[in-house]
């Protein structure tokens, strides 16, 4: 097994932890420290503790490992255990932002202003074929493979720039997971449900408050319910979906991320086959009511500025 430096493969770390580990370090922290401001309202605030402790004992006892036995291998391991983690970083920002009153009325109403009608309401009734419905839950479920497959290959093919790559996509879940944190949007989903899809019909969206904090009952998702992607997300929904994380999209913002990536990395075959799922992915977040329209056009800007804030340009292209 080749051997690799203990600073990373770049060295873009402190004290022998690699870029996307000091990133989650610092999201933990931040997490941690939201949780102290809002634990009198919090079910169980000292497991969401103790969880943050247990992540980051993990990771130390592989940079231990690391440190015993620097190898690809290891680092594979180390970006793998992340990986696992971000799927648990994500409903606790519904833990936490349930606290904080709903802003989905401000979001319903902008839309509405910027539109003149509800494109989440209206686009899945527009084109509610079964070819349709399935493209659109094809590109909403290939958002997994997109940053998976991504960091595989980087990690085979372009090895010297797996840190940096990986920093760029966990620091990307990061900064979305703070927004989502400090602004609770839940989406069309769960907003039409709790105020009624008349009231959305007549242009009327009201301040539910916190509402969400003891509801997290969700619309049907639009579109073939046959479909073999359509039951692919609904069985992602129900394992890890919460009414939060709305704006921006981070579907959106961290496939955009993504494509700047492989296009920067000269990825052209990866880049084509992402393609296409891609925009689906754009358009499905609108479509099955996950996201106000306003959430995906705002994840493609912040996809595209993270990518220049997180250092996309310093990558180095020697893909063949």
């Amino acid at each position: 097994m080749k051997k690799a430096k203990r600073g990373g493969p770049l060295g873009m770390g402190l004290w022998g932890f690699i870029a996307p580990e000091v990133a989650t370090f610092i999201y933990a922290a931040f997490s941690a420290l939201m949780i102290l401001f809002t634990w009198t309202g919090l079910d169980n605030p000292s497991d969401l503790l103790w969880l943050r402790l247990q992540y980051l004992s993990g990771t130390l006892v592989l940079w231990i490992v690391f440190m015993l036995w620097p190898c690809k291998l290891v680092i594979g391991a180390r970006i793998a255990y992340l990986l696992a983690m971000l799927g648990t970083w994500y409903p606790d920002t519904y833990a936490i932002n349930s606290q904080f009153s709903s802003l989905d009325h401000v979001f319903a109403s902008l839309e509405q202003q910027l539109f003149g009608f509800q494109p989440s309401l209206l686009f899945s009734q527009a084109y509610s074929s079964r070819v349709v419905s399935e493209l659109m839950y094809m590109g909403y479920f290939s958002y997994y493979l997109f940053f998976v497959v991504t960091l595989g290959i980087v990690f085979v093919k372009q090895f010297r720039n797996v840190e940096r790559v990986a920093f760029m996509i966990f620091a990307g879940f990061y900064l979305c997971y703070v927004i989502y944190l400090l602004m609770p949007v839940t989406g069309p989903q769960y907003y039409y449900l709790a105020v009624g899809m008349d009231e959305i019909a007549h242009g009327n969206f009201p301040d539910v408050g916190h509402y969400f904090k003891n509801h997290m009952e969700a619309l049907t998702s639009p579109g073939w319910s046959g479909g073999v992607f359509y039951n692919l997300v609904q069985w992602a929904h129900q394992a890890g979906e919460r009414p939060t994380a709305a704006f921006p999209s981070s579907h959106v913002a961290i496939a955009t991320l993504v494509m700047l990536i492989t296009t920067k990395l000269r990825m052209w075959r990866w880049l084509i086959i992402l393609a296409v799922p891609f925009v689906f992915l754009c358009l499905s977040t609108v479509y099955i009511y996950a996201h106000y329209a306003i959430d995906a056009i705002a994840g493609l800007i912040f996809g595209t500025l993270l990518f220049f804030i997180l250092g996309g340009r310093q990558l180095s292209s020697s893909y063949r």
